[in-house]
């Protein structure tokens, strides 16, 4: 759940968003000047985290005025040696926050933090991470909250985001949108069975924009509410085509993930934000179709 700190929303002085050049950071960064903030972009030509300086490096571009949002990740996390990657990241960002306390730390994490559940997962929800991705995302949030003392800590835990410029080429919307523009056939793990909640990552850096605007601190899910199967994903993303994009299932080479369904609640987002509504799958996937084709 989130506290605000500002009760009618402020930006500081400056907002410095370390991983601007990915995909969750670059939205950020343009939802953060669209609404009027000072933002200073953190990429890794800038800062590159896994040097053994990073940390003063980094530390040399904070000032105590700042909101420090925290995206830089190495994702999705498949093995122990990314895991151990993206320690290493980390240990260098808490150490340029331990050298130059900033006024507010914002991290974009991950849902994978929780336990599965059939139940719809919230906030309180267990925090047992089932992947080596779950436990890079729950180990990264708690050293930066540690690293953070006293300043005020706010944590956003996405859910699977699909957006126009994703670059990992997911399995879901954003895969399937790649194949769709080829005209390519969509194979489905299976018949595409497992349901799952999809969120827009334009909603993800408007809901990170509210945080830093309201100083908030705490824990808040970024998940819609709604669970649409994988094949369902796919018949919304070829409905934008107007073309006989062909879908097929495939054989399973194992059990389903998450046993086939990970609901959430998005209560506490309407709570911290009353105002806010997420794009629901049709609406959200028709409008990275328009963006996809305004920048082709």
């Amino acid at each position: 759940m989130l506290e605000h700190l500002n009760q009618t929303p402020a930006f500081a002085e400056r907002t410095v968003v370390v991983g601007a050049g990915g995909f969750v950071g670059g939205a950020i960064v343009r939802r953060l000047t669209a609404a009027g903030a000072s933002v200073l972009e953190i990429a890794r030509r800038d800062v590159d985290l896994s040097r053994a300086d990073a940390g003063a490096m980094l530390a040399g571009h904070l000032r105590s005025t700042d909101a420090l949002v925290c995206v830089s990740a190495i994702a999705p996390c498949k093995d122990l040696q990314m895991f151990k990657d993206n320690i290493s990241l980390i240990e260098a960002f808490c150490d340029a926050l331990q050298r130059q306390p900033v006024a507010h730390v914002v991290n974009i994490g991950s849902d994978a933090i929780y336990a599965d559940s059939m139940e719809p997962l919230s906030e309180t929800s267990c925090a047992e991470p089932g992947s080596v991705h779950g436990l890079m995302h729950l180990t990264r949030e708690v050293m930066v909250r540690e690293a953070a003392g006293a300043t005020p800590f706010a944590t956003l835990r996405p859910t699977l985001i699909y957006g126009a410029d994703d670059p990992h080429n997911g399995y879901g919307p954003n895969r399937f949108r790649r194949l769709a523009a080829k005209g390519e056939k969509i194979v489905l793990f299976g018949e595409g069975e497992e349901r799952r909640d999809h969120v827009w990552v334009e909603d993800v850096a408007e809901l990170a924009t509210r945080i830093l605007g309201h100083r908030s601190k705490g824990a808040l899910n970024a998940a819609t509410g709604t669970v649409i199967s994988f094949r369902d994903a796919a018949d919304l993303v070829v409905a934008q085509f107007g073309d006989n994009i062909p879908i097929s299932g495939s054989p399973r080479s194992g059990a389903m993930p998450h046993n086939g369904y990970r609901p959430f609640d998005p209560a506490a987002t309407l709570a911290a934000f009353p105002d806010f509504a997420y794009a629901q799958p049709a609406d959200g996937i028709a409008k990275v179709h328009a963006q996809a084709l305004s920048k082709a």
